[in-house]
């Protein structure tokens, strides 16, 4: 019988830039008197890998364009705000009240560019957290000092919440990833039940236990932004891999523009 389950990890600090997030989850593991093993997959959320690397940004400091000022007008968002969307988009695809919708710049589309201001600073603080330089190499950082520091290799999946096309609500996506299968492609060799050949099916491996590990970890205040997936050690691998980046598709193959 196949079994998958996540183990969140309680006591993690507050982060804060240059803390490192490795330390942390090693130090965490102990106190709950667990051991790292090579077939984990440790599931990180944005915001403390964001924090460590010091991606906070206070929108009294930004300097904001026409064009922010115009979409702004539009939006009815804080100028700042949109600027700092500008800056971090490769492209606007939407830009309406709810949600601008943008082509991040590392290639996701997501709302606001992953611009984000819970559980991010003191209300009133006016500070918003941006996406991680590049978040594969984050990944890939982790799981080094992970195995660094506990021997074991673990895959590091860095997770956020985003929403999907003609759906309601978010679910957790892989960002960043490191050590793991990102996508299982069983088209040609994959039969159904009835022996055909599967001709479409590819498995987004990452995000499946990125969303898996999101809904333990929760999206408010429970104050556990890290959780350990057992189960799925078929999809690690001792290489770093492609990162998550393998799992955008090509502008090219855009099927709403």
């Amino acid at each position: 019988m196949a079994h998958l389950s996540a183990i969140t990890l309680p006591g993690l600090p507050l982060f804060a830039p240059g803390m490192s997030v490795a330390r942390e989850i090693a130090a965490a593991l102990d106190r709950a008197g667990e051991q790292l093993r090579s077939e984990d997959v440790v599931v990180v959320a944005q915001k403390i890998v964001s924090k460590a690397e010091g991606q906070l940004v206070r929108l009294a400091d930004v300097t904001v364009s026409e064009e922010a000022r115009r979409i702004s007008a539009e939006t009815e968002r804080d100028p700042a705000h949109v600027q700092l969307i500008l800056d971090e988009s490769s492209d606007l695809l939407r830009v309406t009240v709810p949600a601008i919708i943008a082509r991040q710049r590392t290639g996701h589309v997501l709302a606001n560019a992953g611009i984000d201001a819970s559980n991010v600073a003191e209300p009133g603080e006016d500070t918003v957290l941006l996406w991680p330089l590049d978040p594969d190499a984050s990944a890939r950082a982790i799981r080094d000092e992970l195995h660094a520091i506990t021997g074991a290799a673990p895959a590091v999946v860095i997770a956020d919440s985003m929403g999907r096309a003609w759906r309601i609500g978010t679910v957790g996506a892989a960002i960043g990833c490191a050590g793991l299968m990102v996508l299982e492609d069983r088209r040609g060799t994959g039969k159904d039940l009835f022996g055909r050949t599967l001709q479409a099916t590819v498995i987004a491996i990452a995000d499946s236990l990125a969303a898996m590990a999101a809904l333990a970890m929760g999206e408010g205040d429970e104050g556990t932004p890290v959780a350990v997936v057992r189960g799925a050690g078929r999809w690690v691998t001792q290489g770093h891999g492609p990162g998550a980046a393998a799992g955008l598709r090509p502008i090219a193959e855009d099927m709403f523009r």
